[in-house]
């Protein structure tokens, strides 16, 4: 089983790296082929749609970043995190939670996002 606070935290850092060949390369190293990704704003399938739909939400959130919030759990093949989205230095804009699904190798297989509040 990945550590919890492992996956949360490489899970942000993919979020959070600018370069797309680098995203790229993190995506084949911890997803499935076929992963899927859904929260009430944006939703992916597979590597290649998913990438595309992480590109599209930097270039909307330009210069903020994703943090961690809290303390991530595990329930057999479930982790769940709660993090936020701020510019440099600045209030979040936005809040969520992250429900992920591993595959029975440990590979991201499928992630269900909640927002759980904006700033005003």
């Amino acid at each position: 089983m990945t550590d919890a606070h492992t996956l949360a935290d490489d899970y942000l850092a993919l979020w959070n790296d600018a370069d797309d060949a680098s995203r790229g390369r993190r995506l084949a190293a911890r997803w499935r082929t076929d992963a899927r990704y859904a929260d009430p704003m944006m939703q992916g399938e597979g590597l290649d749609g998913i990438a595309s739909m992480i590109s599209a939400a930097r270039v909307q959130f330009p210069g903020h970043a994703f943090t961690r919030r809290g303390t991530p759990d595990a329930h057999g093949r479930f982790v769940r995190f709660s993090w936020s989205l701020a510019p440099d230095g600045g209030a979040a804009v936005a809040a969520g939670t992250d429900v992920v699904r591993l595959d029975a190798d440990g590979r991201i297989a499928e992630v269900i996002g909640f927002l759980d509040g904006a700033a005003a």
